[in-house]
């Protein structure tokens, strides 16, 4: 089975998440902007999410974290939560 690990970063409006990934792509520390930023609790250890199977987060989520290239900051992904920037740090 797939196994993931990632961090996020949860904001409420896709105009900050862009702004964010912007900053980020331009040499911000995302595990900074995470802590500063991020309503989700995971906020508070620079948006780790530690590691997940497909089907334990939401499905825009999943999607993401189980395709996208590893170490590249992807976003905004809209989910019931808000707009996240995702960032998957392994995959198997």
């Amino acid at each position: 089975m797939a196994q993931a690990t990632a961090r996020h970063i949860l904001v409420s409006s896709e105009e900050q998440c862009a702004a964010l990934k912007t900053e980020i792509e331009n040499g911000r520390d995302f595990a900074d902007a995470a802590r500063e930023h991020s309503s989700c609790p995971s906020g508070r250890s620079g948006g780790d999410l530690g590691a997940f199977g497909p089907g334990m987060m939401v499905k825009e989520f999943d999607e993401v974290v189980f395709s996208a290239p590893i170490n590249t900051v992807q976003g905004p992904v809209k989910t019931q939560f808000g707009y996240h920037l995702l960032e998957v740090t392994s995959r198997t």
